[in-house]
């Protein structure tokens, strides 16, 4: 199924979305730290909660003590074997609040160890005020959006550079609620969604198939449903023009739907944050702190 651009439900943007995407991607790093430091897993450790336990559990504390069925759709594209394995059990280990307690300070120990000074710098408050400022615009926008309501119900943190972190967090995860929802309007399941963007040479798929715990099997039928109507082709799969087109529609949407958070700053404000954002994203890549993730720091926590 190929779905046009020209959809009747589509809202227009008052902003272009190509400065939508460059907003979000402009301090993705600082987000999708969390993902990969040492700090985090050491404070997840602490409470008794292993590594990938740790990232089901941090991501999915925001919404309570949920189970796995709730993980699994809302995080999409994961095994939900892989997630059953983490979820319920790891709330008798720790409580979501401690949990997120365990993130922030990793976040705020992680941050600090790769930026330095800058975590107390003028650009830094310049910077996590126009953050907040889009995250908070959206705040009663929860409609559809189950990982975005929950982190934006959460308390605001304090210091610059982990109001920074916290919104970026929240506009992360509003963004990526509107992109699932892209995505099954395409028609496409988790795993599809998956081997569709591999197919576009965005990132490898040992990295997406082994992190979201899919079995080579399972993969290959994906793979071979998406062969069938006309959006991928050769043993070593590649879009086709359909494929393509696809993707462009599915970028499109997801834009459009994000939108809305970066409205309030309007093009103007966009820029300035890109402006400032961008130096901070570039040391955390250039300090290896993305580790398996550095070669696409763009897509560290997407859907897909």
């Amino acid at each position: 199924m190929s779905v046009s651009v020209e959809s009747p439900w589509q809202e227009p943007s008052v902003l272009d979305p190509a400065l939508v995407r460059g907003t979000w991607r402009a301090a993705e790093a600082l987000h999708g730290l969390i993902y990969f430091a040492p700090e985090a897993h050491q404070r997840y450790a602490a409470l008794g909660i292993d590594q990938r336990a740790g990232y089901f559990a941090s991501r999915a504390a925001a919404m309570g003590p949920v189970g796995s069925g709730a993980v699994t759709g809302a995080f999409f594209n994961f095994n939900p074997a892989l997630v059953s394995h983490a979820l319920p059990a790891v709330w008798e280990r720790a409580t979501p609040q401690a949990v997120l307690a365990a993130r922030l300070d990793a976040a705020d120990a992680a941050l600090t160890r790769v930026l330095g000074d800058t975590v107390d710098s003028d650009e830094m408050r310049e910077a996590a005020g126009l953050a907040r400022t889009a995250a908070e615009s959206v705040g009663e926008r929860p409609e559809g959006r189950a990982l975005f309501a929950a982190h934006a119900a959460l308390p605001w943190p304090d210091r610059p550079h982990l109001v920074l972190w916290h919104a970026q967090t929240v506009l992360r995860e509003f963004r990526g609620d509107g992109h699932v929802a892209a995505l099954l309007v395409a028609g496409l399941t988790g795993l599809e969604a998956l081997v569709l963007h591999v197919a576009s040479g965005a990132v490898p798929r040992r990295f997406l198939q082994r992190s979201r715990g899919w079995s080579d099997e399972r993969w290959d039928e994906a793979a071979g449903r998406l062969r069938e109507r006309g959006l991928i082709e050769g043993d070593e799969p590649a879009l086709t023009d359909a494929g393509r087109s696809q993707r462009a529609w599915i970028e499109a949407a997801t834009d459009r739907l994000a939108a809305p958070a970066y409205a309030v700053l309007g093009a103007q404000g966009c820029a300035r944050f890109i402006e400032l954002a961008q130096p901070m994203s570039r040391a955390v890549v250039e300090s290896g702190a993305l580790s398996a993730a550095a070669a696409s720091p763009r897509d560290l926590s997407a859907p897909a």
